[in-house]
């Protein structure tokens, strides 16, 4: 009497672009948008930003070229013809600067929510309409409070398979709290000046990153407006 023929369960090909090995960079089904800075895109997956997850963006204090680093992909995507939305940052924007870097600013929208939950809420609200194609937002940790884990899950979850790139701008001080974003980078400068920034890859779908990288930024933009917030966002940017 023969034995039945064993019934093999099915593969989907599409898991396996979902697979990755520890040694080896995750692959995408969707390619990332590139940062426009070819030694950071050679270590992200996908070759660039990835789009439909959460990037984590720790920083020691605001305006040490987190924006001039995000900067090259979000004027992208405003020439594009995709909105670009930042939730909650810590100075006003200063509009010649941020122009003198490509940012077309009839795309650019911004949203103030002074308290944690209104930031939150924004944020998870935009990531599930999938309405922008790139977000900023900046979360400090209030009172010295953490962002709890499962607030920032929801977070990811929400930006799953969407186009948008994601951004959230968090103090390193939360360096070893756990985090969902599938990308963790901390930045901090590479020396004295303002024209380079230190990069260390904390988390990426692949092996870490053997030694930071020291990117050189876009020049600072001269200031010349005389209010003081003004001044220290055309710093950032």
């Amino acid at each position: 009497m023969s034995s039945p023929a064993a019934v093999l369960p099915s593969f989907d090909p599409a898991l396996g672009a979902a697979v990755w090995r520890a040694h080896q960079l995750g692959r995408h089904t969707a390619r990332g948008v590139p940062s426009q800075f070819a030694a950071l895109d050679a270590e992200l997956p996908g070759g660039g930003w990835p789009v439909g997850s959460l990037t984590e963006l720790l920083i020691e204090r605001h305006g040490i070229g987190e924006l001039r680093l995000v900067l090259p992909a979000l004027a992208q995507l405003a020439r594009d013809g995709r909105e670009v939305l930042w939730v909650a940052p810590p100075f006003i924007p200063y509009a010649p600067a941020l122009q003198q870097h490509g940012l077309t600013l009839d795309r650019l929208l911004v949203v103030n929510a002074a308290q944690r939950a209104d930031r939150l809420w924004a944020i998870e609200q935009v990531l599930k309409s999938a309405s922008v194609g790139a977000l900023v937002a900046w979360l400090p940790e209030d009172d010295g409070a953490l962002v709890a884990a499962d607030r920032l899950r929801r977070l990811q979850l929400a930006a799953q398979g969407t186009r948008s790139l994601a951004f959230i701008v968090r103090p390193q001080a939360v360096r070893n709290a756990a985090s969902p974003a599938p990308l963790r980078l901390q930045l901090a400068p590479a020396g004295a000046g303002e024209e380079r920034l230190r990069v260390d890859i904390l988390k990426r779908r692949g092996p870490p990153l053997p030694a930071p990288l020291a990117l050189a930024l876009p020049p600072v933009v001269p200031l010349r407006a005389p209010a003081r917030a003004t001044a220290r966002a055309a710093n950032d940017a």
